[in-house]
C-alpha cells in the first residue's frame, strides 16, 4: 500500500541505507520533492509559509555554500535563530556544510546573555547564525556581551535565500558529530552532549518503529527547536518518517493554548 507520494507504509530511511542527516534529507527530497514537510504558524495561528522537502534541501545547500567560506568541516556553529522555517534551514545548513550545529535559545538583544557566552566558550564556536532581528541590533547587544564580539555573525535568512549551486557534499559519516545539545544553564554552566549523525538516526528509527507512523500522519509542535523534543520530535522526526508538521513558536501556544488545538483540528 502506498500514497500518492510513493511512500510505502514500511518506508524506513535507516533500512534504505541512509547514514547521515544529510543523506536523510537528500533521500526525502528525491522521493518526495513536493511534499510539504513543514508549515509555520504565526502568532495568530495562521499559516505563514511552508517548506517542501525539495525547498528545504535547496535552502540548506545555500546556507552550507556560504558557511563553507568561513569554516572547515567539524567547526562548531551556534544557532541563535528563533523558531521558524529559517531555523530548520539553518540547522540543516550546518550539517550540509559538515559543521556541528550548536542550538541555543536566541538572546534578548536588550540585555546581556552570559549563557550564550558560556556555550560559545565551551564549544569553541567561531561562527554564529542569527535572525535578521538580532542582526539589526547586534552592535548594541555585543556592547552588553563583549565576549562574543570575536564571532563571525551571519544572517541565517539571507544565507538560506542564496544560491545552492555552489554546495559541495561534505565528507561526513555516521560517526561524525552532528550537534552539541546543551543544558539550559539555569542551575549552573551549560553542559553539552555530543550527538553523532548515527545517534540521531538511530533514535529516529526507534521512534518511527514504536509510533507506527502512517504516510498521512501530521504533527503540530510548539516546543522550542533548541529543546530535545522540539528539535528531535518536531523537526527530525517528520523528515525521517516523510510526514508533515505544523510548527509554532512557544509564545504562540503560551499566549493562547487553544491555537494548538485549533491547528490540530486543521491539520
Amino acid at each position: 500500500m502506498s500514497t500518492s507520494t510513493g511512500q510505502s507504509l514500511n518506508d524506513d530511511a535507516l533500512a534504505a541505507g541512509v547514514q547521515t542527516l544529510v543523506d536523510l534529507l537528500e533521500y526525502r527530497a528525491e522521493r518526495q520533492p513536493a511534499h510539504a514537510v513543514f508549515r509555520f504558524l504565526n502568532s495568530d495561528g495562521r499559516e505563514d509559509g511552508e517548506l517542501t522537502f525539495a525547498t528545504l534541501q535547496r535552502r540548506a545547500q545555500a546556507v552550507a555554500a556560504r558557511l563553507a567560506e568561513h569554516i572547515v568541516p567539524g567547526d562548531r556553529v551556534v544557532l541563535l535563530v528563533p523558531p521558524g522555517l529559517d531555523y530548520v534551514a539553518a540547522f540543516f545548513g550546518c550539517l550540509y556544510a559538515g559543521a556541528v550545529a550548536v542550538p541555543a535559545y536566541p538572546p534578548n538583544p536588550r540585555r546581556a546573555d552570559p549563557r550564550v557566552a558560556r556555550i560559545v566558550a565551551d564549544c569553541g564556536a567561531r561562527i554564529a547564525l542569527a535572525s535578521d532581528a538580532l542582526m539589526a541590533r547586534l552592535d548594541g547587544w555585543l556592547a552588553l556581551t563583549p565576549e562574543l564580539a570575536g564571532l563571525t555573525w551571519l544572517d541565517a535568512g539571507r544565507l538560506a535565500a542564496g544560491d545552492p549551486s555552489a554546495w559541495r557534499a561534505p565528507a561526513v559519516t555516521g560517526s561524525s558529530l552532528a550537534m552539541l545539545q546543551y543544558t539550559s544553564g539555569s542551575t549552573g554552566d551549560p553542559r553539552g552532549v555530543m550527538l553523532a549523525h548515527s545517534n540521531l538516526l538511530h533514535n529516529s528509527a526507534v521512534i518511527h518503529r514504536v509510533s507506527a507512523h502512517r504516510p498521512d500522519d501530521n504533527g503540530v509542535f510548539w516546543l522550542p527547536p533548541f529543546h530535545d523534543m522540539g528539535l528531535i520530535g518536531g523537526i527530525l522526526q517528520p523528515i525521517y518518517a516523510g510526514l508533515s508538521a505544523a510548527l509554532m513558536a512557544p509564545a504562540t501556544f503560551l499566549q493562547r493554548p487553544l491555537r494548538w488545538l485549533d491547528a490540530m483540528s486543521r491539520y
